[in-house]
C-alpha cells in the first residue's frame, strides 16, 4: 500500500506544501488527491515567487493587465487569490465528504504586517471575503502581535493557519489563544463547528540551527567527552520539541474547559509540521515524517518529501513514542550550552525576514513582468 495513504489510518492528514497554475491546469493536485490521499495545501511568498519566476503559466493574467496601470502588488494578489480559489474548489470534494475536518487551501497576509496586530486583522478580512471559500484558511505569522489577531479572527469565524511557530510557549499561546477566540464565538451566537485552524510548527530549521551551534561550540573547543555529547544532539532536538508540543496540544484539547466546546461541535486546532524536508545530508530523507505520525495532525511535504516517502516511507504510530527520551534531548540541549530559547526567538525573527524578502523578490518579479508587458 501508498504508505502517504496509510498515514491517515493514525489521524494524519497528508498536505503539499507547494502551488502553482499548473497543479490546477495540468491536473498535478487532483492526482496527488486520487493516488497519495493528499487532503490540503500550503502556500507562501517564497513558492509563489518561484511559480512567476519559474514559468508562463501567468503570462494571461499579465497581458490583462496591460495598460490598466495595476502595481505588483495588486498583480501578486490577483494571481494567488486566482490560484487558492482554484486548489480549493478542486479540495472541496475532500472537504465536503469528511464534513469539513479538511479539504483546506492557505493564503497568506503579507509578511510585512508580522509585527502589525491591526493591519493583519484588516488583510485577512479582506482575504477572507476576497477567497469566498469555505475551505480556505488565512495563514496568519504566530509572532506576539500576531497572537491578539488571530484570537479576533477565531471570535469571528475565520479559519486560520497560524504560522512560523518554533517554540513550545509559543504554541501553547496560541493553542489557548484559539480557544479563547471559540468561546467568544460561542458566547455572541455564532456557529464553532464552522471554524477550522491549524498551528503551523517548524521542524527542520531547527535543527539546522542547533547543528551550526554545536559546530561553533565543537570549533571554540571541547573535551572529547562533552563533544561527544554535542555531537549525540545532531538531528534529534526538532523532533523531541514536536514531540513536547504534541504533548501540550493534548493537555489544551482536554478537559472541561474544551469539552463544553466540544460539545458544541468545535474542532481543534490541529498541529501541523512544517518545513519536513531534511536539510542535512546525514539524515534520512523522510525522518521528518517517520517520526512525527500521530493523531490530529497534518504534515505538508514539499513534492520532492512527497516522492519519497511514497517510493521508502515507513509508517508506524511515532509522535509519542519516547516522550522521557524527548525531555532528556531538551535537558542535554540546554546543560550543553545552547538555549532553546535563544535558538526558538531567532528562528522566528529569521521567519519573517525571510519571508519578507521572498515577498520583496515576488513584488519584483511582477512588477519587472508587468513593466515588459
Amino acid at each position: 500500500m501508498n504508505p502517504l495513504r496509510q498515514l491517515a489510518e493514525f489521524g494524519q492528514s497528508l498536505w503539499v506544501d507547494n502551488l502553482q497554475r499548473s497543479y490546477i491546469t495540468k491536473g498535478t493536485l487532483k492526482k496527488f488527491i486520487d493516488e497519495d490521499g493528499l487532503k490540503g495545501l500550503t502556500s507562501n511568498p517564497t513558492i509563489f515567487q518561484k511559480a512567476v519566476s519559474g514559468s508562463e503559466d501567468y503570462q494571461d493574467l499579465f497581458d490583462e493587465a496591460k495598460g490598466k496601470g495595476l502595481s505588483g502588488n495588486d498583480l501578486y494578489e490577483k494571481l494567488a487569490v486566482r490560484d487558492v480559489q482554484g486548489a480549493a474548489d478542486i479540495l472541496r470534494p475532500v472537504y465536503d465528504s469528511l464534513k469539513g475536518q479538511d479539504g483546506y487551501a492557505s493564503l497568506e497576509v503579507s509578511p510585512r504586517l508580522a509585527l502589525d496586530t491591526k493591519g493583519t486583522l484588516e488583510e485577512a478580512r479582506r482575504l477572507w471575503k476576497t477567497l469566498a471559500r469555505p475551505n480556505v484558511m488565512i495563514k496568519v505569522p504566530g509572532t506576539e502581535p500576531g497572537v491578539p489577531a488571530f484570537e479576533q479572527l477565531t471570535s469571528e469565524g475565520i479559519n486560520v493557519n497560524v504560522t512560523l511557530l518554533f517554540s513550545q510557549e509559543r504554541y501553547r499561546t496560541i493553542a489557548e489563544a484559539y480557544v479563547s477566540g471559540l468561546e467568544k464565538l460561542a458566547a455572541s451566537g455564532g456557529d464553532v463547528s464552522k471554524v477550522a485552524s491549524v498551528a503551523s510548527f517548524f521542524i527542520s530549521r531547527i535543527d539546522a540551527l542547533v547543528d551550526k551551534e554545536i559546530e561553533k561550540k565543537v570549533k571554540a573547543g571541547v573535551t572529547a567527552e562533552q563533544q561527544k555529547t554535542l555531537e549525540a544532539l545532531s538531528g534529534r532536538v526538532a523532533i523531541a520539541n514536536a514531540k513536547l508540543a504534541y504533548r501540550t496540544y493534548k493537555q489544551v484539547f482536554s478537559g472541561a474547559r474544551w469539552q463544553a466546546l466540544a460539545a458544541k461541535g468545535a474542532r481543534v486546532q490541529r498541529v501541523l509540521w512544517a518545513s519536513t524536508s531534511t536539510k542535512s545530508p546525514k539524515l534520512k530523507d523522510v525522518l521528518y515524517v517517520e517520526e512525527l505520525i500521530g493523531k490530529d495532525t497534518v504534515n505538508t511535504m514539499p513534492p520532492a518529501t512527497i516522492d519519497a516517502f511514497r517510493d521508502h516511507g515507513k509508517v508506524r504510530p511515532s509522535l509519542e513514542e519516547d516522550l522521557p527520551g524527548a525531555e532528556a534531548t531538551m535537558r542535554q540541549l540546554e546543560t550543553s550550552g545552547i538555549s532553546m530559547k535563544t535558538v526558538t526567538d531567532e528562528l522566528a525573527t529569521d521567519g519573517i525576514r525571510l519571508f519578507e524578502e521572498s515577498f520583496d523578490k515576488l513584488l519584483s518579479a511582477v512588477g519587472e513582468k508587468l513593466a515588459k508587458q
